[in-house]
């Protein structure tokens, strides 16, 4: 079943829309928020712009040099020891914060990796199924005694257009019988990001707590380190002089353009009342998938029933549960 709320609202805001655009008059003094991949990509432009509102954003890192360096000059930031492969790493993050008794009013879920070699975790999960989903899910679920105690929360899952390649293999999710496809593997973790936000929703809107998924656009950055140059070729992102294209009308963004819809899921008073919707452009997606625009959220990552049998496989592979 798909929400009825899947649909746009008009916003105001469009695809050449920035993350300085949609922070304009929100004021998040006092506030705290935590942006997983918040040092590299859209990432380092979500964290400069709910900074300059005023959050105090933590930024955890498995490189913190490189995580010093590419957010020298953001004040109001801090940077945490997290390793989203690393189920003890994530515990000990959350445990800090929670520990810190700091209300935790955003959380951004914007770290991943794409189209990755065949590659396991030390469960035996592949890998960006338990980077992009599992990790996550075992962050929101140690981090909700923060989340809770904020009493006005927002979760906000990065997903992607990879949604439209493929659905969640409940069958082989770690492809122990089907062939390993790098972009099939993307392509159900992007899904289950979506499907994330979903069930995440359902939870928590009882304690005030909401949760979208989003497509940031297509942009190039570090995301991309496993491609080819004729995969990144593909992608048609040149101009005819070797710069970078930008045509955010047709999904081709610069990175300010890519963490605006992050940031207005985050944060728009426009969301109010609203949660588990898929969202893109600054606005909730349609459903579908027209090949002339590039737009909507294919049906499989909007579904309720699955986004429940996600949840429910989730927990049997990370062993954790609310509550």
């Amino acid at each position: 079943m798909i929400s009825p709320d899947q649909h746009p609202i008009g916003s105001g805001f469009g695809p050449a829309s920035t993350a300085m655009d949609v922070i304009q008059g929100i004021d998040l003094a006092g506030q705290t928020a935590i942006v997983t991949g918040g040092y590299s990509g859209i990432g380092v432009e979500t964290v400069r712009a709910l900074a300059s509102a005023g959050a105090q954003v933590i930024v955890p890192a498995r490189d913190r040099d490189k995580a010093a360096r590419n957010l020298a000059g953001i004040a109001g930031v801090e940077i945490e020891a997290m390793d989203l492969a690393d189920p003890a790493s994530i515990a000990a993050f959350a445990g800090r914060i929670n520990a810190s008794g700091r209300p935790l009013s955003i959380l951004i879920n914007s770290a991943g990796i794409m189209a990755a070699p065949e590659a396991r975790d030390a469960q035996g999960r592949e890998s960006q199924f338990a980077i992009n989903h599992l990790g996550h899910f075992r962050l929101v679920l140690g981090l909700w005694p923060a989340l809770t105690a904020a009493g006005h929360a927002r979760v906000v899952c990065v997903s992607s257009r990879g949604v439209h390649i493929a659905g969640v293999d409940f069958d082989d999710i770690d492809f122990r019988t089907r062939p390993y496809d790098k972009w099939l593997a993307y392509g159900q973790a992007k899904t289950a990001n979506a499907l994330f936000a979903i069930g995440l929703d359902r939870r928590g809107r009882k304690e005030g707590i909401r949760a979208f998924s989003l497509h940031p656009g297509q942009i190039i950055t570090d995301l991309s380190r496993h491609l080819s140059q004729q995969e990144v070729d593909s992608f048609e992102m040149w101009e005819a002089d070797g710069s970078l294209r930008n045509d955010p009308a047709n999904g081709i963004k610069n990175v300010q353009q890519g963490a605006a819809t992050s940031v207005w899921c985050a944060t728009s008073p426009a969301l109010e009342g609203l949660g588990g919707v898929y969202c893109e452009d600054c606005d909730v997606a349609v459903v579908g998938d027209d090949p002339s625009t590039r737009k909507g959220v294919a049906p499989w990552a909007a579904d309720s029933e699955l986004a429940e049998r996600l949840w429910q496989v989730s927990e049997q592979m990370t062993g954790l549960r609310l509550g």
